[in-house]
């Protein structure tokens, strides 16, 4: 991906963003190995405890190579949010250490380099009352300003600002016109975004997604078939939902891979959508192998 090395300053926080199987980790894995620095988690899915294959968070091997922060210490019926994200991120950047940060949350990143508004908490029965509302009606009730800003065929993204205009009164557009100054501007990073055209990262997805089989993910979602609930934010860990379809009996394993393949790209897709809108800024890289 890089040409060298030493293209990067070993005393500046590095960002990382790509899609999902674009080879990022190992990216970080290899910069922190031959320049130190803390690798930090910027991916909302990798941060629950309940799913370690099937987010391809580390395994043994990676965490004992470097350190590792932020990563499966989130129980499986927490909430989490980006506010969350950037409170944990706070005191790693004012801690002395040099952070490596990487994951394919968009959001995250933009948050830590852009700001992020203060937003108060959203009360527990408006977030039920939404969970049951079905996205074409939350969107016509979305003021007209905050519609324009998000993507509006992001289920996540249209329930989160319903919310907000539900709890405040105001559009999310209004709340994050008064954004504070961001925890790390990007003129004091070493940003990159990993470029990952669709024809190279498909075949990686599906050969991704076979190893997790042949990986436990499996038994992982057997393990959480129990209290299975589709609205907690783990449950949208790619291909969970597929996979405990198949433990039901809903579908036959094959159609459940393929599905979570088609799920996962879907996902990459709108990554990169992400990724051209917002960071503009970032240094592209080219993917490796």
């Amino acid at each position: 991906m890089l040409a060298s090395l030493r293209e990067i300053d070993p005393d500046r926080p590095v960002l990382i963003a790509g899609p999902t199987a674009c080879g990022k980790s190992a990216l970080a894995l290899e910069i922190a190995a031959a320049q130190g620095g803390a690798i930090v988690n910027a991916d909302a899915l990798q941060v629950f405890s309940n799913w370690q294959v099937l987010t391809a968070r580390p395994g043994p091997e990676e965490l004992a190579q470097a350190e590792h922060r932020l990563y499966g210490h989130v129980s499986r019926d927490q909430d989490y949010s980006v506010g969350h994200w950037l409170r944990e991120v706070a005191p790693l950047l004012a801690g002395g250490m040099r952070p490596i940060i990487v994951g394919g949350t968009g959001l995250y990143f933009s948050a830590l380099t852009e700001g992020l508004a203060q937003i108060p908490p959203v009360p527990a029965g408006i977030r039920a009352r939404a969970d049951r509302m079905d996205r074409e009606e939350m969107l016509a009730e979305i003021d007209a300003a905050t519609a324009a800003q998000i993507d509006c065929a992001n289920r996540a993204r249209v329930q989160r600002a319903w919310e907000v205009q539900a709890a405040t009164g105001r559009g999310l557009s209004q709340w994050q016109a008064e954004t504070p100054p961001p925890l790390l501007p990007l003129a004091r990073a070493q940003a990159f975004v990993v470029e990952a055209p669709k024809d190279w990262l498909t075949p990686r997805i599906e050969r991704r997604f076979d190893q997790m089989l042949d990986g436990g993910a499996l038994e992982e979602a057997r393990v959480n078939l129990a209290g299975w609930d589709p609205s907690l934010p783990s449950s949208r860990a790619i291909g969970a939902a597929e996979l405990i379809a198949y433990l039901r009996g809903e579908m036959p394993l094959e159609a459940a891979r393929d599905a979570a393949c088609i799920a996962t790209r879907q996902y990459a897709k709108r990554q990169r959508t992400w990724f051209r809108a917002r960071m503009k800024g970032w240094t592209t890289l080219s993917p490796a192998g």
